[in-house]
């Protein structure tokens, strides 16, 4: 073989290894952009059930005003949570977001709690259909956070793996932060009569 074939051979394989390179490159940028984006539509459906939740809240206070009015504190407790919950839904940060939804749940928590202490409260059909369609809201909204911190997995994995982590440093892609509960919501509920 002559030095100009192969030079010919030599300049076609890597020609070959620049495009299959290059079209690595693109499929994990593609990649990436795919699991951010479900990552963001994720959130948004947290969004969309927190909203839904928070528009519950008010409507649920008010009824349990009329048989606990004397309960003051705990309803103040929800209220000021709701809206801590809700300043905490225009920043940017997860862990923020997170803390100030834990903080209502225990509220609401409390709220439920008491409605076991009146008993015409808890008979009463208006605030039975908010309690029910609250804790449907509160099951959309653990399924809604599970949806959302395994689309982060999956996209942190992405971007924190070998070769990928290059691409992902090139584009500007940075790993995202869970959703976590409050230490308090891991501990065991203790019941007690």
């Amino acid at each position: 073989m002559g030095s100009g074939v192969i030079l010919g051979i030599v300049g076609g394989l890597f020609c070959l290894l620049v495009v299959v390179v290059i079209g690595w490159a693109l499929a994990a940028y593609n990649r990436l952009v795919r699991q951010r984006n479900q990552v963001q539509a994720s959130w948004a459906q947290i969004d969309v059930q927190l909203k839904r939740r928070y528009d519950l809240i008010p409507n649920l206070v008010e009824t349990v005003k009329g048989y606990a009015a004397h309960e003051r504190g705990t309803l103040e407790a929800v209220v000021t949570a709701r809206t801590g919950a809700i300043t905490a839904a225009g920043t940017p940060g997860v862990a923020d977001r997170a803390a100030a939804e834990n903080v209502l749940t225990q509220a609401l928590g409390r709220l439920f709690a008491l409605a076991e202490a009146y008993p015409d409260l808890k008979a009463n059909q208006n605030f039975a259909a908010l309690q029910g369609e609250l804790a449907n809201t509160e099951d959309k909204i653990a399924y809604a956070r599970q949806f959302y911190n395994s689309a982060v997995q999956t996209f942190n994995t992405t971007v924190q793996s070998i070769p990928t982590n290059i691409i992902a440093g090139v584009g500007g892609f940075r790993a995202k932060d869970f959703f976590e509960t409050a230490d308090g919501e891991r501990a065991p509920v203790q019941v007690r009569f």
